[in-house]
């Protein structure tokens, strides 16, 4: 026998939704609730938490950025555009400090935000407590071999020391982080031979002599404070370039913190660039982007006709995207398509399985990227007939297709003085031009003052204004 159970329908309920004013009970004809409601207590729920976080937002940013970035540590892409935000808010995300770091990130001198040695790899828990340990129980470290001979290196292995040297722990110390890689063996060494004695009950020869104190020697064998100047070195050896130190810094932390490659040029390039990476998804298809981004990776492609192409990972201070090279473009701009390059990039968003690509049409190395600045009076700026002018005068210089293609790399910045301040408008893509001199002589001739400035600091004009 069967047994039949009837389903009795429950009277519909109003739910809520907070953006909307009235109306707010969705059923749909079939007396089903619509999609992305809520009921009352939850919308009040969500409206409660917004709340919470946007007055913690507003009133202890520092602390409010650093639980975010201890919650997000272990997801590189939030915690980059975490770290772009402080720095919209003028809160300094500082380098680990091997005195200084706690296991998360710390709010420090009212601004900053001290790194976490949780988020930093190859560093493990029982490497952090021993740490942790040893400065709480003697004190700052005073070198790497200080460090060394107080920790228990069996937890704090030779990768951990690595790690920490090379994401800038020990800068504190000695900026020198070659000179550092280069005294780990040594000190190392020298180190376990000083634990092995104390754990023996022997006390060091040398460690006594060098105090002045043979006779005041105790049987651990921890014989001076300044037992740690006798350490074994390297020969003198310069540091790591700019670009490879923070690369390697990059591997340990998953972004730059002591510096980025970008942030020299990071004014300016608002200029030339109107979107960040972290804004990628939010653009309308079809519509040319550009962006100022660093390649952090290349993958070579070959299509099934032989031709070649790449993928590509960039990055901003922002966040990072897959970049996509297609076979024509490709042979144009291989050249310029390596790791670690800087570039200003153009092309159209394309999304795809709910990611979103940028479709590369053209590039410049931001050392090549030029603006051709021109000055406009306040008064001139609201005449109708002279932006007319103005607009005719460059477009002459465009040099565009007849198809209406404009393959040109020189944009054109306006720039308005009022009183001691600068006012930049950046001029569409229309109004590119092909050759800096020549605009500038044509807008001179036309009684506009002009001149060409880079995205690289060598001048400042556009800088200073910022």
């Amino acid at each position: 026998m069967v047994k039949i159970i009837s389903r009795q329908r429950l009277a519909p309920q109003p739910v809520y939704d907070i953006g909307v004013e009235r109306d707010h009970n969705f059923l749909l004809a079939d007396g089903s609730v619509a999609s992305n409601c809520f009921n009352k207590s939850h919308s009040m729920a969500y409206g409660y938490v917004t709340y919470q976080t946007a007055y913690l937002k507003a009133n202890y940013p520092v602390e409010y950025m650093a639980a975010l970035l201890t919650a997000n540590s272990g997801i590189q892409d939030k915690v980059q555009k975490y770290i772009a935000t402080c720095l919209s808010m003028n809160i300094q995300v500082e380098s680990p400090h091997i005195n200084r770091s706690q296991i998360d990130f710390t709010p420090v001198d009212g601004n900053k935000i001290l790194f976490g040695l949780s988020a930093i790899r190859n560093l493990g828990d029982g490497a952090i407590d021993c740490l942790l340990e040893a400065r709480a129980t003697a004190g700052d470290f005073r070198s790497l071999a200080d460090f060394c001979d107080r920790v228990d290196l069996r937890a704090v292995n030779r990768r951990a020391l690595e790690a920490l040297i090379q994401c800038g722990a020990f800068d504190c110390l000695n900026p020198n982080r070659n000179q550092l890689m280069h005294d780990l063996e040594f000190v190392i060494d020298w180190a376990q031979s000083r634990a092995k004695d104390r754990a023996s009950g022997q006390g060091n020869l040398f460690d006594a002599i060098g105090s002045g104190d043979v006779a005041g020697a105790d049987e651990a064998g921890d014989t001076a404070d300044n037992a740690h100047e006798l350490a074994p070195s390297a020969p003198p050896i310069a540091d790591f370039e700019s670009m490879e130190k923070l690369r390697l810094e990059k591997e340990l932390l998953g972004f730059y913190v002591s510096d980025h490659p970008l942030k020299s040029i990071q004014a300016r390039s608002r200029l030339l660039a109107p979107i960040s990476l972290s804004d990628l998804a939010e653009q309308p298809d079809k519509t040319t982007l550009s962006a100022i981004v660093m390649i952090s990776s290349v993958k070579p492609i070959v299509t099934k006709k032989g031709d070649r192409m790449a993928i590509v990972e960039l990055e901003d201070l922002t966040g990072q995207a897959e970049g996509v090279i297609f076979p024509r473009t490709y042979a144009v701009i291989q050249d310029y398509i390596q790791a670690d390059a800087r570039l200003i990039v153009w092309g159209k968003a394309d999304r795809r399985d709910d990611q979103t690509q940028l479709i590369i049409d053209d590039v410049e190395p931001v050392e090549r990227a030029q603006m051709v600045i021109v000055e406009i009076d306040p008064d001139r700026a609201k005449d109708i007939q002279q932006q007319h002018f103005l607009r005719e005068t460059i477009l002459r210089q465009s040099g565009n297709d007849p198809d209406g293609k404009n393959n040109n790399k020189i944009s054109v910045v306006g720039m308005i003085r009022a009183g001691h301040q600068c006012h930049f408008v950046r001029l569409g893509s229309q109004f590119r031009v092909p050759d800096a001199h020549q605009a500038i002589a044509a807008l001179e001739a036309a009684g506009f003052r002009a001149f060409c400035s880079t995205l690289t600091p060598q001048r400042t004009p556009v800088a200073a204004a910022y």
